[in-house]
């Protein structure tokens, strides 16, 4: 069986699809002769050896229809792409296309790093279902990341083929325990519907916190949250971090916190409790899969109810409590049995 694992989804600076990505790559190799598609140096970097590569396109070129002829081409048996777009028009091989959630649907606002066309050609693609239910018709089997989307997916009918979960990860380092300041983490994109503007604003009625949001941040984005912050608040701007500044600031910091109104997985939020430190987050039914009881959950349009959550978890009891259940809902997500899921999921086609 030749699998090829369509890699032109990795990003230079890593994003939840790069993480899936990589992720998976890192421990299929181990498991089975992997090709891995890609279409930059960065890409063959960031996955490093053990694969065979086959240079392509970029999946957003307007030729990306003809990539199946050379998949075709490369004797490929099986494809598995973590998203939607791969090119199944002329194919030979068995095909799984990944869909990680239908935000897009709700919230419909391009990438902004696409441009103007591919902006628009996205905007206009996510006006129905009917194109997405086009796209899956070339699929074999489709993956998705959570139980929560398998559901949504079912739901608005996308498609009659085999819905697979492949959960994502944690693929930061576990520190040793370490003292806790006051700070509370964010991590994640600033795009409109994550909602850090009621983390900023309910920072009022928390002085003795400081709010870090961990993220690379535009100018322009920065000014309109910095013009939110109220009289006395502690919000700081760090900018990017690496993987092991952000695995210390989860170690040391009191609580991962976000007000997001909706979520595809939300990796920011295992990637905390597998360091022991509890996530507080809007009550929606992703975070309760992913972080199980090792979250408070809070109404995400009330400042103040973002307030009590992070009070609460201020009694050591149920701090411990947060912590330890976590750990325990942590450890049932790993690159090495997801990896092994969808090998299963590829050898069955």
């Amino acid at each position: 069986m030749r699998l090829v694992f369509d890699g032109r989804f990795i990003q230079r600076h890593p994003d939840g699809i790069t993480k899936f990505s990589l992720g998976l790559i890192h421990e299929l190799k181990k498991l089975v002769p992997l090709t891995v598609l890609v279409h930059a140096d960065y890409q063959r970097e960031q996955i490093g050896s053990g694969v065979e590569f086959l240079q392509g396109r970029a999946a957003t070129s307007l030729l990306e229809p003809f990539t199946s002829l050379l998949l075709n081409r490369a004797g490929a048996d099986v494809v598995f792409s973590p998203m939607q777009t791969t090119s199944g028009l002329f194919k030979k091989y068995k095909l799984v296309l990944t869909i990680h959630d239908l935000i897009y649907y709700r919230y419909k606002t391009p990438p902004a790093q696409f441009n103007p066309v591919l902006r628009g050609l996205w905007w206009l693609y996510h006006q129905s279902y009917l194109p997405q239910r086009l796209v899956l018709r070339a699929a074999d089997a489709v993956a998705t990341v959570s139980n929560t989307s398998r559901e949504q997916i079912l739901q608005a009918k996308l498609t009659k083929k085999p819905i697979w979960v492949i959960p994502n990860a944690s693929d930061l380092p576990v520190l040793e325990p370490l003292p806790k300041n006051k700070q509370l983490v964010y991590m994640g994109s600033f795009i409109g519907y994550k909602n850090v503007e009621t983390l900023v604003r309910a920072m009022s009625d928390l002085p003795d916190y400081e709010l870090a949001l961990l993220s690379k941040i535009s100018p322009k984005r920065k000014a309109e949250l910095q013009a939110l912050i109220p009289k006395g608040a502690r919000v700081s701007f760090i900018g990017g971090v690496t993987n092991q500044e952000y695995a210390t600031y989860l170690a040391e910091g009191f609580a991962l916190v976000s007000a997001s109104l909706d979520e595809g997985f939300g990796i920011p939020a295992l990637e905390s409790i597998s360091q022991g430190t509890p996530a507080v987050l809007s009550d929606l039914e992703i975070f309760r899969e992913v972080a199980g009881d090792g979250a408070i959950y809070f109404d995400p349009k009330d400042p103040s109810d973002f307030v009590r959550a992070v009070r609460e978890l201020e009694h050591p009891q149920v701090y411990r409590a947060t912590s330890l259940a976590g750990v325990r809902q942590a450890a049932g997500y790993s690159w090495k049995v997801s990896a092994q899921k969808l090998l299963v999921l590829l050898k069955s086609l």
